[in-house]
């Protein structure tokens, strides 16, 4: 989008461990402006779902240097709940089984605390049908237990239903393309993309290993995390050198 726009989404100099003080991140720096969307790639190991845990404010990681802010506001001391109600979503690589909250339950709750308004199951219910189509997903899913017995592609598709209905600001998709078939890969995606064109302000980083996710997608941003820090950013021909020449090709950046 234009460089005009106040940034949505800010990370500087970030520096995370984990709580036994292992570090982790390194120095991220990145900005996300209003209706962008960011690709971040980078082999296993490199700290890319630990990024995405410490943005949402997992406990698991603590912040040794460095800020993230959102719209302005600095996070770092935000719970991953204030996060979450102040409007950023994070879709999990590996989501969660929730034994005895269906999904109708789940979404209502989550809802009810971003808006601050007790919705009704019933008024839900009406509200994501249209949804449920467009992804894909039959309507008797809504009242099976949040991810219980879920396939894998019926997990990513209920994250992006989740990203539907909570109506965040700024969405970190977590790997939503790990584990799918080539269907389920599209399907996904055209949703990602459905929700972007009704939203058109949102700001989405996707962290991903394979270019396969971005044909669909189409990132304004492509950045390359290696060894915790990005070492490399540029347009969606980055993300086909990688696909070209691997990940050893920007092992040189990782010191400069």
């Amino acid at each position: 989008m234009t460089g005009k726009s106040k940034p949505l989404f800010e990370v500087q100099n970030l520096h995370a461990s984990t709580l036994e003080g292992e570090p982790i991140l390194r120095g991220v720096d990145l900005v996300v402006n209003p209706g962008e969307l960011h690709a971040l790639m980078g082999p296993n190991g490199s700290g890319k779902s630990t990024l995405a845990s410490v943005l949402l404010g997992s406990p698991e990681y603590e912040i040794t240097e460095g800020t993230i802010k959102f719209r302005g506001d600095d996070i770092n001391e935000w719970s991953a709940d204030e996060r979450g109600r102040s409007g950023l979503f994070l879709a999990f690589q590996y989501p969660q089984e929730v034994a005895g909250v269906s999904v109708i339950n789940f979404l209502r709750q989550a809802l009810s605390a971003r808006k601050g308004i007790d919705l009704s199951v019933l008024e839900l219910r009406l509200a994501i049908m249209e949804w449920m189509e467009r992804l894909g997903i039959d309507s008797s899913f809504a009242d099976r237990y949040l991810n219980e017995g879920f396939s894998g592609g019926e997990k990513k598709r209920n994250e992006i239903l989740q990203m539907a209905i909570l109506e965040p600001e700024m969405a970190i998709l977590d790997e939503t393309d790990s584990g799918l078939d080539i269907d389920a890969l599209q399907t996904v995606a055209d949703g990602v993309t459905a929700v972007r064109k009704e939203r058109e302000e949102l700001g989405v980083l996707t962290i991903t290993h394979y270019q396969r996710l971005l044909d669909y997608l189409q990132p304004d941003i492509v950045h390359v995390l290696m060894d915790g820090k990005i070492v490399k950013s540029g347009g969606p021909d980055l993300a086909v050198q990688l696909e070209a020449e691997g990940f050893d090709a920007f092992k040189a950046e990782i010191a400069t």
